[in-house]
């Protein structure tokens, strides 16, 4: 007896104590599991990406267009003399475009900072989903050989398609991802 890999485990609906074929239970399970793998990939975040994140959140909103729209104008009104008793304190202008350009620097560090988070934790998340895609092809393939294999045994007819023998044929990931690269 071969021992068995090790398996992500599957909850099923007579596992969750609902009635067989209650789907809606499974999934509740998948959607809280998610929710708790995303508060322990938050609570993973350091500091500095916590902070870059919130900024990233603020800077993407339409009240950060607001608070500059409100700014800005303000400083143009003003050194255009256009605000009665607010003196003019920038008439070129440069000192407005130096704020500008040293805020769009930082903005642009905090929006790669979350931006190379959000990579990593789509990676990670694309990393499940082949995996789980990798164990889903072998568990077909394993139905497949298996009710072969019963309808073989019970003279079916179908059971001596081609189709059928190529798809009981298990699928080498690599060779998947060489047969990609070779079409490049």
């Amino acid at each position: 007896m071969t021992s068995q890999p090790d398996r992500p485990r599957v909850t099923y609906p007579a596992q969750t104590g609902a009635p067989p074929g209650d789907m809606a239970a499974v999934l509740r399970r998948n959607i809280e599991a998610m929710r708790d793998q995303r508060k322990r990939e938050e609570a993973e975040a350091t500091r500095g990406e916590r902070l870059a994140a919130r900024i990233t959140d603020f800077t993407g909103s339409l009240n950060f267009v607001y608070l500059h729209l409100l700014l800005v104008g303000f400083w143009v009104a003003a050194n255009l003399g256009v605000i009665p008793g607010v003196p003019r304190f920038d008439r070129t202008f440069v000192i407005l475009a130096t704020i500008a350009s040293v805020e769009a620097i930082f903005l642009s560090t905090f929006v790669l900072i979350s931006q190379n988070r959000i990579a990593a934790l789509s990676e990670k998340r694309a990393d499940l989903d082949l995996q789980i895609n990798l164990l889903a092809e072998y568990e077909i393939t394993q139905l497949v050989k298996l009710t072969t294999s019963i309808a073989e045994r019970l003279d079916v007819e179908a059971a001596q398609d081609r189709e059928l023998e190529e798809i009981s044929q298990e699928v080498a990931p690599e060779a998947v991802l060489n047969e990609l690269d070779s079409k490049k």
